[in-house]
């Protein structure tokens, strides 16, 4: 699994904080624009100084060292246009403005130099942290599994993040090769604890477990017992909290069974051509089972040959846009991507995906991909 880190853009968290951050950062040199036209003007009357001795003190705020030294620099410039404008040279005020903005440049530059290398210190401790917490929730699948190459690959959409809402899973076992894609409603700390929650479950339920059926309702009940903790999740995900999920198996012989609990189907790709695996029964997601009617689940098989190539993936895939609202044509690019190993196809498939989008991903991305070998021996796994 390959994850791109991608640096956030700039402080704030929304577009109505960037905003104000944007304003903040222009406004020393709105200050300086305010005293060349105090200065120029009848109103030079004003004592303008304390004013540009300010500039550089709030630039250091908002802008790293660089930004700072231009803002300091501007006020020299204003200062010494002023000071010739109004014949102001030889005066003890000028020269007493000069120092004063010398010595509040040097302490603003030193302090933003400061507060940079602090931020950077800190990003990367938590990048370290969040870097270790992936390899515990999505650990990368093996490169193989019984008959089957196999590759896992997440791209957080949030800028900066390494983790976010998007699961995923493969492990082999007695019964052959179980995997789950899941995507959680929601965001943030929330959804990464019931994708803990889920995985936790499928991890252990996949062992023991030889129904399919039966593993997919342990992550439900997993899923319930988490919402169920004093404080765990907010109102509104205890409320309307669910995962889509889809949970395929690849046992004896040359099928794959799939459990689809409202998530997009997956894509196999067979001689150049891709099919959707769709469900023969729609089901809701995990977390809304109450709704199901009569049999708590149905296992779909379809034929799963040598040679063909499975994908498993969130809507942060078949649903991302470009800035003309157009969908991401998954099918279409799988058909033209060149034929590859499992982690290259991966690799180019989610660079097509950020380049339809123009790096504006709107929701994160997991993707299990698994190519079915010549080999039709060893898909037991351990009996555990």
């Amino acid at each position: 699994m390959r994850v791109p880190i991608r640096p956030p853009r700039g402080p704030g968290g929304g577009g109505h904080h960037q905003v104000l951050f944007v304003l903040a950062k222009c406004v020393p040199f709105a200050i300086a624009l305010l005293v060349l036209a105090i200065e120029f003007t009848p109103a030079h009357v004003l004592y303008t100084g304390p004013l540009l001795v300010a500039t550089p003190a709030l630039a250091a705020v908002t802008m790293g060292p660089r930004g700072t030294l231009a803002a300091a620099g501007l006020a020299v410039a204003v200062s010494v246009a002023t000071a010739t404008y109004n014949q102001a040279w030889g005066s003890q005020q000028v020269y007493s403005n000069f120092l004063a903005l010398f010595l509040v440049s040097l302490a603003s530059v030193t302090t933003s130099r400061m507060a940079r290398a602090r931020s950077a210190s800190e990003l990367s401790q938590v990048r370290r942290i969040a870097s270790a917490a992936q390899k515990v929730l999505l650990r990368p699948v093996p490169e193989r599994l019984g008959p089957l190459r196999a590759a896992s690959l997440y791209v957080a959409a949030e800028k900066g993040a390494q983790i976010g809402g998007d699961l995923y899973e493969a492990m082999e076992t007695r019964y052959g090769i179980r995997m789950i894609v899941g995507d959680v409603r929601g965001k943030g700390l929330p959804a990464v604890r019931t994708a803990a929650a889920v995985l936790g479950a499928f991890r252990e339920a996949v062992y023991y477990e030889d129904d399919l059926v039966d593993v997919v309702r342990h992550c439900e009940a997993a899923m319930r017992r988490d919402a169920a903790v004093p404080g765990a999740v907010d109102e509104e995900a205890l409320v309307e909290g669910f995962v889509t999920a889809v949970v395929a198996q690849v046992p004896d012989g040359h099928v794959v069974e799939v459990v689809n609990r409202g998530h997009p189907p997956p894509l196999l790709l067979r001689d150049g051509k891709v099919q959707p695996l769709m469900p023969s029964s729609p089901l809701p997601p995990l977390g809304l089972g109450e709704f199901i009617a009569g049999t708590p689940g149905t296992r779909d098989s379809f034929p799963f040959l040598p040679g063909d190539r499975l994908l498993l993936h969130t809507d942060g895939v078949n649903e991302a846009r470009d800035r003309g609202n157009e969908f991401f044509a998954l099918p279409e690019a799988m058909e033209a991507m060149p034929d590859r190993g499992p982690q290259e196809f991966l690799d180019r498939l989610c660079q097509a995906l950020v380049r339809h989008t123009e790096d504006r991903l709107g929701d994160d991305v997991a993707m299990i991909l698994v190519d079915r070998t010549e080999e039709s021996e060893g898909l037991g796994g351990p009996d555990r």
